[in-house]
């Protein structure tokens, strides 16, 4: 058999493929050749045929509803106001809830299947440990009793500041059963970032861990959340049941929180379905100045992270997915809809990724798609962490977050067969993707081969209209209004005037503002080139450029102020942030610049995220500005990233 016939029998063998194979003729007519040909033909038909399209993959996943949608997507009239409902409203009249769908027997899963591997890095000479669906479900509506005890008015919001394991994955899941909201917040949070939003999303209770345990390093969590000055706490015990430090008066320890509905063990908690526009989730996504921009997530927004998994990552039943990520980002709740919902098992690493550890898990859990970011592609690549480790099961690599490299794409292939790499492409806005990778597509490496499924991509030009369908160009991104699952509204800013106003329209519909620059290539793939405006990529954190800037500012009293941007590596890749000095003493600078990098690391670790390094600090004499007085951040970036550029000649 010929390599280009394994190619096409897999392709064949995908969710899509196989959904193309029985209906492709009634989806396309007589354009319906096979999936691989026909998968752009039937992308557009995902766009101008929704009640169609969503029809069949909602089948396809099994999701069922209280109260089935009067239709899948009902538009908004000409010219009326697009305030409550961009384009449209998804799923009008539904009554649905996400979580019981992740719980359901149906065909692709059974009680016994299992549905969570995980394993404890302080124990990787042990076997992964399994959860059946049975003890998911158990544990789970224990919780959500135990949540309901509480007295909590329906649609209360809830925070969750934990690392995602187990326990956070029930609780996620039993507060969305239980009709509450979950507010999601990194582990990684100062106190300041936490109280900030436990304001926003006026949370009720929060659940959190005592300490985060690393190797041979305890983290605090829980005195974080006092700091925070949060609301009541949940408390799990990090060693055993005692706690590092005193329960403040009101808050609970996890064996006090469910002793009162103990007795409850095994019985079904009957889900809290609500109407589709409910809020299911409040995540966070910083804007370019100021507080985060809060997010929610509607019970519409898991169905698109879980199709997008179906359909992209072709996650199904039997698979054992696993993404390094945490609650508190959107890859943490798509990944646990794209997995539960499509019958597949979450493979979950208490401990970092970095290390030779998590390798291993990925070979002992027989991982079958891994998902990750570029950033930490380069670590195991650089310390070779991934040796001698057995990940041949893996069919396919998901990444995601920020911009991948051909080398390190090649790389990251040759761990498992050159199985190939999807990139993907979203918002924590959209609930998934926007631009993506597929299988029955060729894949350009460190490129996006099609937009996501059901989602169309216009590339702005000069004039700040789109440029022609299929022309090769660079410009600012914008999407099509009707996006299945993104946001209608935000908790703290104008929905409307941060994605809409001032945007052009196509073929009589207000386009949605991203905010990337893209490249079109002449082939029609896709690249991505990082943030328009001043906001940039870290990790795979959006983060604003004011906020680096306010705290490297104080950092020494001879700074007069400070620059922070994004700047792509020579050879490409992930964003590396570089600061520009400008001194107040021109003639006598900070002379030790290397300290000074040191100084900034340490500053914006502690006060905004530990994940965050400065690459470089680069002294200028000044910043270069508008006529309005505004830092053009762009023109430092082209200047930095000629340098760069240069300098690796």
């Amino acid at each position: 058999m010929t390599v280009s016939c394994v190619i096409r029998e897999n392709a064949v063998l995908t969710n899509v493929g196989q959904l193309l194979e029985r209906r492709g003729k009634e989806f396309l007519g007589s354009a319906y050749k096979d999936p691989i040909t026909s998968f752009s033909d039937f992308q557009k038909f995902s766009v101008s045929n929704p009640e169609v399209y969503w029809r069949a993959v909602l089948d396809e996943m099994n999701i069922s509803f209280s109260i089935p949608p009067k239709c899948i997507l009902q538009e908004s009239p000409p010219g009326e106001s697009q305030l409550s409902f961009p384009g449209g409203q998804w799923l009008p009249g539904a009554s649905i809830n996400p979580a019981k769908n992740c719980l359901t027997i149906n065909s692709k899963r059974s009680l016994n299947d299992t549905v969570i591997i995980t394993r404890d890095e302080r124990h990787d000479d042990l076997p992964p440990h399994r959860m059946t669906l049975k003890e998911l479900r158990e544990e789970v509506w224990l919780v959500a009793y135990a949540l309901q005890a509480l007295g909590l008015e329906k649609g209360s919001a809830i925070a969750i500041d934990m690392p995602m394991n187990v326990k956070s994955v029930v609780i996620y899941l039993a507060i969305v059963l239980a009709g509450y909201v979950v507010v999601s917040i990194a582990d990684s949070f100062a106190a300041r970032e936490i109280s900030t939003r436990l304001k926003i999303s006026k949370a009720k209770a929060i659940f959190t861990q005592d300490l985060i345990i690393r190797g041979d390093k305890t983290l605090p969590l829980y005195s974080r959340i006092v700091d925070a000055g949060s609301p009541v706490a949940i408390v799990i015990p990090s060693r055993g049941s005692g706690f590092s430090m005193k329960l403040r008066s009101g808050d609970l320890s996890w064996c006090d929180f469910l002793e009162a509905v103990n007795s409850l063990k095994g019985k079904e908690f009957i889900a809290v379905e609500q109407p589709a526009e409910a809020f299911t989730n409040i995540l966070f996504s910083s804007g370019t100045t100021g507080d985060p921009k809060a997010i929610p997530w509607t019970n519409v927004t898991p169905l698109k992270a879980a199709a997008d998994g179906w359909c992209h990552t072709d996650i199904r039943k039997g698979d054992v997915v696993a993404w390094p990520t945490n609650l508190g980002w959107m890859m943490g709740p798509w990944l646990l809809y794209a997995s539960l919902i499509n019958g597949a098992s979450m493979a979950l690493y208490e401990g970092s990724p970095l290390g030779s550890g998590f390798a291993k898990f990925v070979q002992d859990a027989k991982v079958t798609m891994l998902g990750v970011i570029p950033s930490l592609v380069r670590s195991w690549k650089s310390t070779n962490s991934t040796a001698g480790y057995d990940w041949s099961a893996i069919r396919c690599f998901g990444s995601t977050g920020e911009a991948s490299s051909v080398d390190e794409c090649l790389w990251l292939m040759g761990r498992s067969h050159y199985k190939p790499i999807v990139e993907y492409c979203g918002g924590t806005e959209i609930g998934g993707g926007f631009v993506s990778g597929s299988l029955l597509q060729a894949q350009s490496l460190a490129a996006f081969s099609t937009p996501a499924m059901g989602c169309s991509l216009f590339i702005l030009g000069d004039d700040g209209y789109p440029i022609p369908e299929n022309v090769p160009g660079m410009g600012e991104l914008a999407l099509g209004p009707l996006i299945f699952g993104s946001s209608s509204t935000l908790l703290n800013a104008d929905h409307y005037s941060v994605y809409f106003k001032g945007m052009p329209s196509w073929n009589g519909k207000l386009l949605r503002r991203h905010g990337d620059v893209f490249e079109r290539t002449s082939r029609g793939y896709y690249r991505a080139h990082g943030r328009a405006d001043d906001t940039m990529n870290l990790g795979g954190i959006k983060v604003s450029s004011v906020e680096i800037e306010r705290i490297c500012n104080g950092v020494d009293t001879n700074i007069l102020e400070t620059a922070a941007i994004g700047v792509p590596p020579a050879g490409g890749g992930p964003e590396q942030l570089v600061i520009a000095v400008v001194f107040k003493n021109s003639n006598n600078p900070i002379s030790d610049i290397h300290q000074l990098r040191t100084s900034f690391n340490s500053a914006l670790q502690k006060a905004l995220n530990p994940l965050f390094r400065v690459s470089r600090v680069v002294p200028l004499s000044s910043l270069p500005r508008t006529a309005s007085n505004k830092v053009m951040r762009r023109v430092l970036r082209k200047q930095l990233s000629e340098i760069s550029r240069i300098s690796k000649l």
